[in-house]
């Protein structure tokens, strides 16, 4: 009985993650999109996309912890959420400076995002397997971050070019997640 529950309970979460990661694909596609079509135009939608892109991520990895466990069992993304809600103020702040500025906390956002997103991710290999992806998906992403450091000073391309880029290939990580979780759970279900 205990031992179905549990099953019952590993099935439940990883029909959410796989969903979950789903949705964290086609946002980080749309976003892309939107900041490759709106990015050479007014500097008002790209603040826009600038502050609206850290915020979704404290907003999708708040509900994520809320729908997994709550804060006890995810404390790795309960810092992920206060990094990214300081990092969409301080992006709102750094927009009046400029966009090296940004870019800086974009860099600092990335490195100490992707490591609570690698953290997280081994956690939940133990449990649910199937997060190779996610933990190369933090261990890029920081090391994004300290690119993103580097190249502030850089003109070309925009910011925002830059930061579409590494949104793309996050968007894959979560892709490929949500898939290798559909395709892991397929095949339970056929053995």
């Amino acid at each position: 009985m205990v031992e179905r529950n549990v099953k019952s309970s590993s099935v439940h979460e990883e029909q959410w993650l796989r969903s979950y990661y789903f949705v964290r694909a086609a946002f980080s596609a749309i976003w892309v999109a939107l900041a490759f079509s709106i990015g050479k135009q007014g500097t008002a939608s790209v603040a826009v996309l600038l502050v609206i892109y850290p915020a979704w991520d404290a907003l999708a990895n708040f509900i994520d912890m809320s729908r997994s466990g709550g804060t006890d069992k995810n404390r790795t993304q309960a810092i992920n959420i206060a990094v990214s809600a300081v990092t969409t103020v301080a992006v709102l702040l750094a927009l009046s400076i400029g966009m090296p500025a940004v870019l800086v906390i974009f860099g600092v956002w990335a490195i100490l995002s992707g490591l609570l997103q690698l953290a997280t991710a081994v956690r939940r290999w133990k449990d649910l397997g199937a997060q190779w992806a996610m933990i190369l998906s933090g261990a890029q992403s920081a090391l994004a971050g300290a690119f993103f450091i580097i190249q502030s000073g850089a003109s070309t391309p925009p910011a925002i070019f830059k930061i579409a880029g590494y949104a793309a290939v996050g968007a894959v990580y979560f892709l490929i997640s949500a898939v290798w979780l559909h395709v892991r759970h397929a095949r339970s279900n056929a053995a």
